[in-house]
């Protein structure tokens, strides 16, 4: 059987120059030819001859003719928590017969122009941690395959959604240290960008106005999720002329962070300070000492996501709501009583 060969670098933009219109006038013209004159009709189609572009509908049915591909577009691969969820993605991507694309939104852009030549070649996308496709207008929308969230949950977008209550996780765990006896707390947030961010942020707030204790904005400090960040985090922390007395991280590799520097520093965990992380990946109970933490569900994220992905590949709209997955607070030897 002859492979349908899509040409790899055409885009609508090309088609648009090439007709003398706009990029949004070619994407009315594919989905809603009705909507626009004879005229313009006819030069689209022509460019579209000339340059070799093949609009989604076409593309469809060459993917059934055997790609079967998913793409995943994470915000950094090499992040532990989103190996994870990986893991998950793509062994259950492999039952059903499905290659996995990994795509770092860190090295690779994610622009509509740089990657509606990709999103013409899947079957679906899932999308952790992503920034894609914040800003896309609707037509461009139209054009992507189905495509599901792991982790984030952003109602505006109305996709298909796997997640856990970031803002009740966040709420418990402090609440937690607020138990311990702390009031003294800190915040290690990630970057603002992240959604789920704001949600952990959230129950953080939420906690310590539950306990009657006041916000301390030096106490709350945001960076990336990185050793680095937590290291750094940390010294700003300890050099407040009240220091806390507990932290709490948005993730595991920020509290390890947070952890080692406390050392350099002659401090000892958890007697002089109690650190809680986030994710509980795997090197947490690994960790100097065992790290307390939140645990999310991560390979069952990926492979959630994977499943309501190909039910939407199926045509099952049941499947386009929110599935809430449940977290636990792990308590190991990071966190003491005050």
């Amino acid at each position: 059987m002859e492979q349908v060969k899509i040409p790899p670098n055409v885009t609508m933009r090309d088609v648009a120059v090439q007709a003398g219109v706009s990029a949004a006038t070619v994407s009315r013209t594919l989905m809603m030819p009705d909507k626009v004159s004879a005229q313009t009709r006819d030069r689209v189609e022509q460019a579209i001859a000339q340059t070799g572009y093949i609009p989604v509908s076409q593309n469809k049915i060459a993917r059934q003719k055997g790609s079967r591909i998913l793409l995943v577009m994470a915000q950094d691969i090499t992040d532990p928590f989103s190996t994870d969820v990986m893991q998950g993605i793509q062994e259950t991507a492999e039952i059903f017969g499905y290659t996995v694309l990994f795509l770092d939104n860190r090295q690779q852009s994610v622009d509509w122009e740089t990657l509606s030549p990709i999103m013409r070649q899947v079957d679906g996308a899932v999308l952790l941690g992503a920034r894609f496709p914040f800003g896309l207008s609707a037509e461009e929308r139209a054009l992507c395959p189905p495509m599901v969230m792991a982790n984030e949950y952003l109602p505006e977008l109305k996709l298909p959604t796997i997640h856990i209550d970031n803002l009740t996780a966040a709420f418990n765990a402090v609440l937690y240290l607020q138990h311990l006896g702390h009031c003294r707390i800190a915040c290690i947030c990630g970057p603002s960008q992240l959604h789920l961010s704001h949600y952990r942020q959230q129950g953080y707030i939420q906690a310590l106005q539950r306990g009657g204790i006041a916000i301390e904005k030096s106490y709350i400090l945001e960076g990336p999720l990185t050793f680095e960040s937590g290291a750094s985090a940390l010294s700003q922390l300890m050099a407040l002329p009240q220091p806390p007395s507990a932290i709490f991280c948005h993730s595991d590799i920020v509290a390890i962070g947070a952890i080692h520097q406390a050392k350099q520093q002659g401090l000892k965990v958890p007697q002089d300070l109690s650190v809680i992380g986030f994710d509980d990946i795997s090197m947490a109970k690994y960790a100097d000492p065992p790290l307390t933490t939140v645990a999310q569900p991560r390979y069952q994220i990926g492979k959630q996501a994977v499943q309501m992905l190909l039910e939407l590949l199926e045509g099952n709209p049941e499947k386009r709501g929110s599935i809430l997955l449940d977290s636990e607070l792990i308590v190991r030897d990071s966190t003491a009583p005050l």
